[in-house]
């Protein structure tokens, strides 16, 4: 029986952000040709993404046109680019498929993600997204829109929302029936559309989930064998970007809790995938792998990458 591996990628190994192109099939090309390789010694694959450039870009361009269309909101601009990535993710995962003469499904599903109406966060909202403003640009839209706005680093005003803890995978039902199937699967993308339940219904909200998260959620939700994590960094670092940095080849999840409360992972870069990393290990027993796009398939061999392991 195939083993299942849950890989996440992040939005800007999809994207060419400087230039303003949402997404690159060149950049695609490359992530996707090493995770088949991954397929091909015996796995089957969810594939989860980031979608920040993307999403900023939906954003940026209904900022502009605002003044004569309605403003996209957060959960929509999450379900539109859920869906042109994963257009883009099945073309590249079927061409390379039919060049290596492979029959199989790949399907995306727009994922929606529970969280709780009453996470701090939508109280705190800290996420920047969108477009920056002037001060006396920030009044005016604030006023019109309700929108809540903090500076960013002396670059200007952005809106702000909250960044809510995932609690469900909504569509993890039809997930599993898919890998049953044995088709690859594209799914929460952007860390999933943020909603909550009220009244007995549910409803999508303002909001952004980060992707790590909600992938570590999903890879214990469908009994992963492997989580790995891909990023613009080879291997996580002790110290990193100091003279004395350190590459780690394998961290326990002792070692892991020990050097993120010594301040050694950034939050809003590598502490968020070693929190996820640590929930799912520790949790299931499974390894958590992160590495760069073009070692997926050597760190899955141990040559590559920074391995976490529940124990050492």
């Amino acid at each position: 029986m195939s083993k299942l591996a849950l890989i996440a990628i992040g939005g800007n190994s999809i994207s060419d952000s400087k230039n303003g192109i949402s997404v690159k099939f060149e950049i695609l090309r490359t992530t996707i040709f090493h995770v088949v390789n991954v397929m091909e010694m015996g796995y089957e694959i969810i594939l989860t993404h980031g979608n920040g450039p993307q999403v900023g870009l939906v954003l940026n361009r209904s900022d502009k046109t605002k003044d004569i269309l309605p403003p996209i909101s957060v959960d929509f601009a999450t379900a539109y680019t859920q869906g042109e990535i994963g257009y883009a993710l099945q073309m590249t995962f079927e061409n390379e498929l039919k060049k290596r003469n492979i029959k199989k499904g790949v399907a995306t599903l727009i994922t929606k993600v529970l969280v709780d109406k009453d996470d701090r966060a939508f109280k705190e909202p800290t996420k920047p997204i969108g477009t920056f403003y002037s001060e006396d640009e920030m009044k005016v839209v604030c006023k019109r829109f309700g929108w809540i706005m903090k500076e960013d680093a002396g670059r200007g005003y952005r809106k702000v929302v909250p960044s809510p803890m995932p609690r469900e995978i909504l569509e993890l039902l039809s997930i599993k029936a898919l890998i049953e199937k044995g088709i690859i699967v594209i799914a929460s993308g952007g860390g999933g559309i943020p909603v909550i339940e009220q009244d007995g219904k549910y409803k999508g909200v303002e909001g952004v989930i980060d992707k790590d998260y909600s992938s570590s959620l999903l890879a214990k939700g469908v009994s992963a064998d492997v989580f790995i994590i891909s990023t613009p960094t080879p291997k996580v670092f002790l110290n990193f970007g100091e003279e004395n940095e350190k590459a780690i080849d394998c961290m326990s999840v002792i070692e892991a809790e020990r050097w993120l409360k010594e301040g050694h992972f950034k939050e809003g870069s590598m502490a968020p995938k070693i929190r996820a990393a640590i929930g799912f290990t520790k949790e299931t027993g499974k390894d958590t792998i992160i590495t760069i796009p073009r070692e997926i398939d050597d760190s899955l061999k141990g040559i590559s990458g920074t391995r976490i392991v529940k124990e050492k």
